[in-house]
């Protein structure tokens, strides 16, 4: 065999492994044998009742719910690796900001108001990610920063309660209009 139907043979082999990957968000001590998740593990033959018992196991330190990007290795024995990471910047600003869900219209409504201090936890607990390690702390909290206002939060220096109870007030009301808002332009885009 010459070197270049070897080196084809080869490439064919790793990218053959590349495609044994599965990334998705499982809920941490929530994997469930049922649709979305065991569908597309079954199709590759991996045991889903043991799939989601060691990835129950391995997230119990984990409070149960929080959604984690997941990578999950498969093998060609058909064993597997699970690897995830911290949530999402979404989800911690959400939490930090005690939102349900975005804006509708990002960057025109303000739903949340979120502290710098906030800002740097986040981008605290998002360094230690893999991968993270050479970006300075400064461009973390831009980026932090960045995705806030693309959800509708804003960052401010001081947060008080004094002036967050009427704000948060006002964007229950905003939010109430703006889904009514929304629901209306639905109906009419299904009657055209």
């Amino acid at each position: 065999m010459s070197k270049v139907a070897r080196r084809g043979k080869d490439t064919a082999k790793q990218a053959a492994q590349l495609g044994n990957v599965i990334k998705t968000y499982i809920k941490a001590g929530k994997a469930a044998p049922g649709p979305p998740l065991g569908p597309v593990l079954g199709q590759r033959g991996i045991a889903i009742g043991q799939f989601c018992k060691d990835f129950n196991d391995k997230t119990k330190h984990i409070k149960p719910g929080v959604p984690l990007p997941c990578k999950i290795f498969i093998n060609p024995d058909r064993s597997y690796d699970i690897k995830f990471t911290t949530p999402t910047v979404s989800y911690f600003l959400m939490r930090a900001a005690g939102m349900h869900k975005g804006t509708y219209y990002p960057g025109r409504q303000t739903m949340g108001k979120i502290s710098l201090k906030h800002v740097y936890e986040i981008a605290k607990i998002k360094k230690q990610g893999e991968g993270l390690e050479l970006v300075t702390m400064e461009t973390m909290c831009k980026l932090v920063i960045g995705s806030a206002r693309s959800i509708g939060i804003q960052v401010v220096r001081d947060l008080n309660a004094e002036e967050l109870g009427p704000f948060l007030e006002e964007v229950e009301e905003q939010r109430k209009v703006t889904e009514a808002e929304f629901e209306a332009e639905k109906l009419e885009m299904i009657r055209r």
